[in-house]
């Protein structure tokens, strides 16, 4: 009776994986019909970014495919931009697919180890279609089809307007079977972004600025913060206030006075 009852349950798991995958090819013909492309879709590739007011700005890139989100394949990107104004969507974008396009061209050359997308997905509208298909043509890879996907006037679901390359914004019925899986693949990449950007944002705000002092160890940490309170306040210290501290030798206050100052 156990091996009966493992085995429908074996079989019953297998038809519904079946179904869900035949669910999911119906998708990506629908999704493949809609945009005109060449087929299906095998490798979707959906992005976003996430900060507050440009703080612990990140990319989220992931991956869905005929089997559904390929999670392992997901990626996140630290936006590096030095040069980048607080909130700047596009300048965001663009380092995010640079460095994607980089590592591609450096790993898969010759586009055979099935990591290269035939679909790209991005968060915006005409803007930022423009300010990607930059970057494609920089790197030589116009070839990938590539729609923005903006939501409406309202920002309502199911309102949302797509937008290519030399071509009129279009929309998609809002019962359409294609535009609930979009907005699934929108949600997803959403989730990851922000996601990646509370962890960031928790590490930093995690941080001790004393764990980058050499000769700063636990102890003498502990004895810092216990003199003045907090990391904020050993950085506004004086040298003279530094070297009154137990266990800090001149030398170490010196050494921590310069480490703020040169902050």
């Amino acid at each position: 009776e156990l091996v009966e009852g493992a085995a429908r349950n074996a079989r019953e798991s297998l038809a519904r994986k079946m179904s869900e995958s035949a669910t999911q090819a119906k998708l990506l013909a629908g999704l493949g019909e809609a945009f005109g492309l060449d087929g299906p879709p095998k490798r979707i590739e959906v992005y976003d970014n996430s900060h507050i007011q440009g703080a612990h700005a990140v990319g989220g890139m992931i991956v869905a495919g005929p089997d559904g989100f390929m999670k392992n394949h997901y990626r996140k990107f630290n936006i590096k931009g030095d040069d980048l104004t607080p909130g700047d969507d596009f300048g965001m974008m663009k380092e995010v697919l640079s460095r994607r396009f980089a590592r591609l061209q450096k790993d898969d050359p010759d586009r055979t180890q099935g990591q290269w997308p035939d679909l790209l997905l991005i968060d915006g509208g005409a803007g930022q279609v423009s300010a990607v298909a930059e970057i494609m043509a920089q790197y030589g890879v116009e070839d990938i089809p590539m729609v923005g996907v903006a939501k409406g006037v309202d920002r309502d679901h199911g309102k949302e307007e797509f937008h290519r390359t030399g071509k009129m914004p279009m929309a998609l019925r809002h019962n359409d079977p294609v535009l609930y899986f979009i907005q699934r693949l929108r949600d997803e990449a959403h989730r990851f972004a922000i996601g990646t950007h509370r962890a960031k944002r928790a590490k930093s705000v995690a941080a001790n600025p004393l764990d980058d002092i050499a000769g700063v160890g636990a102890t003498r940490k502990r004895a810092l913060l216990k003199h003045f309170g907090s990391a904020k306040a050993v950085s506004r210290a004086n040298l003279v206030d530094l070297k009154a501290v137990d266990g800090i030798s001149d030398a170490l206050a010196e050494k921590i006075y310069d480490f703020f100052q040169d902050r």
